[in-house]
């Protein structure tokens, strides 16, 4: 019985050990003291609301990314491409692609513009913390 739960183990931790990174856990932390602010009640971030808002086919937007699925496919690990300029675009899921959320002005670039692009307006302090969060365990 110690075996299989041994075996699993050795699957498991290195794949906790990529969603886990100091700059995007800075990153998080400032998020969730946004959202603090926002509102009294927030507790934490949700990786169902992140994945929520990455499959969500919005109307607010460019009618050429209705969703984040537009360009980063239903498969997070999977590499993308832009729907608008057919540029390719590395995974989103932190799995495949370890560097993702690091770099906190790249994150606020990225939400930015397509937050606009998708939603039609700016992504909230729990929205983009949400999406980090989903994305981590990608």
């Amino acid at each position: 019985m110690i075996r299989p739960i041994l075996v699993a183990a050795l699957f498991i931790l290195p794949v906790a050990a990529l969603a886990a990174d100091s700059a995007r856990d800075a990153i998080l932390a400032d998020y969730a003291t946004q959202a603090k602010k926002a509102d009294v009640s927030f507790t934490a971030f949700s990786s169902q609301r992140g994945e929520a808002l990455f499959r969500t086919k919005w109307a607010g937007g460019d009618p050429r990314t209705p969703s984040c699925t537009a360009c980063h496919t239903d498969n997070p690990r999977n590499s993308g491409q832009n729907a608008k300029t057919g540029r390719t675009i590395d995974p989103v899921a932190v799995s495949a692609n370890p560097k993702r959320f690091t770099n906190r002005d790249d994150v606020e670039k990225q939400f930015g513009r397509d937050c606009k692009s998708v939603l039609g307006r700016e992504c909230s302090a729990l929205e983009k913390g949400d999406y980090i969060t989903f994305m981590a365990g990608q």
